[in-house]
């Protein structure tokens, strides 16, 4: 977890330093949008965790994405305020081949979306509102269980 901004490109530059000999290299990098869900202004994120629980549920899932058999598997997410185009999460696996590496970055971002114990509030000019994972990203996580 990271509390202060991070820079992605650094931090995928010393994961590919890392993760030399690997065929693949597979990245995203999630950043806070400008505007919600419904078309306002958002001012900042802020990104509640507790910490030992979020760790925890961080570890499973990057772990849990070794199934696809890369060997080297990484997440960094922030936690705390975080400002609109500020990275909020990397997600990076590499391997042998390219199909594995991008399977698992989808499937971590897949579960962080839905099973990372974090609690996200926009603050807004008009207030702030709890944002809570969308259909679509139990849809994308569902997929895995198949």
């Amino acid at each position: 977890m990271a509390e202060s901004s991070f820079d992605p490109w650094e931090e995928l530059r010393q994961f590919a330093q890392a993760a030399q000999g690997a065929g693949a290299i597979s990245s995203f990098t999630g950043t806070a949008r400008p505007l919600s869900s419904n078309g306002e202004p958002v001012d900042a994120m802020f990104l509640d965790h507790h910490p030992r629980m979020t760790l925890s549920s961080m570890r499973e899932i990057v772990d849990a994405a070794a199934r696809f058999g890369c060997d080297y598997r990484l997440v960094i997410h922030r936690c705390g305020v975080v400002l609109p185009g500020e990275p909020i999460v990397l997600v990076a696996a590499a391997s042998a081949h390219r199909r594995a590496a991008i399977e698992a970055v989808e499937y971590m971002i897949d579960r962080l979306k839905t099973d990372a114990v974090f609690w996200k509030r926009e603050d807004r000019p008009s207030g702030s509102a709890w944002i809570e994972p969308r259909a679509e990203d139990h849809a994308a996580h569902a997929r895995w269980e198949q």
